[in-house]
């Protein structure tokens, strides 16, 4: 059995869900669950609503002021549109968010949900949705389906011609056997950098290192404790 984090996105309008999941609860899989759940609306809203969740919100200030993520600003504004936070204590700024969470582990994940990897479970959540929706009538327009009001909604999206990269970029330092360390796993990188630093690309599912512009690996991101992932051509 293994424990994952589920990202829940729903349009306010036409109520159309969208779900995926992920091994982490970080900022790149913030940033990649973006991407995704724009590419399977095919658009992206123009206000986007959040429960302060600590990933993407750096500090809370006064009413709805907040200091956002500057990554997360930098996928905002690619996608042009405009995050904004919900007064902490005030659940009925926040009654569609908490709504969808309990229908969707009632109706995707009840039973138990079993699948080989996690591209066969996003695959099932972003089919349910599809399902949900077409089966679903929208609790304002009750002579039409989500799916319905959402084919109506989908061209009043803002279309962006490209994906945003969503990476979190660090600092790394390159050990002398050719090896930089993140998230208790190890990789190995070109041994030209032996004993530099590097820049780590951490995205949800790759680790890239950069240096001087230069990728000098790229490695699937592996999600244990004490793992290895050695490249023989960085030697």
């Amino acid at each position: 059995m293994v424990k994952v984090k589920v990202a829940h996105f729903r349009l306010c309008h036409s109520r159309m869900p969208f779900c995926i999941a992920y091994l982490r609860e970080s900022l790149e899989m913030v940033l990649d669950a973006h991407v995704r759940a724009f590419e399977f609306f095919s658009g992206s809203p123009r206000r986007g609503i959040y429960d302060n969740l600590k990933t993407v919100v750096s500090k809370i200030l006064i009413g709805h002021d907040r200091i956002f993520n500057s990554r997360f600003t930098q996928l905002a504004s690619h996608y042009l549109f405009e995050p904004v936070a919900c007064t902490p204590a005030s659940g009925w700024e926040k009654g569609q968010v908490e709504n969808q969470v309990r229908y969707i582990r009632r109706r995707l994940f009840t039973p138990r949900v079993r699948c080989k990897d996690l591209c066969e479970l996003n695959r099932y959540l972003a089919d349910g949705c599809l399902m949900l929706a077409a089966g679903q009538l929208h609790p304002e327009m009750r002579d039409k389906t989500v799916a319905e009001v959402f084919r109506k909604e989908k061209p009043r999206l803002v279309l962006v011609g490209s994906s945003f990269d969503g990476f979190r970029e660090t600092p790394v330092r390159v050990s002398t056997t050719s090896l930089v360390s993140y998230d208790s796993n190890r990789y190995s990188v070109d041994a030209s950098v032996a004993g530099r630093t590097v820049m780590l690309r951490v995205y949800a599912d790759r680790i890239v290192a950069v240096e001087g512009g230069v990728v000098v690996a790229d490695h699937p991101r592996l999600f244990g404790r004490g793992g290895t992932s050695y490249d023989p051509w960085h030697y």
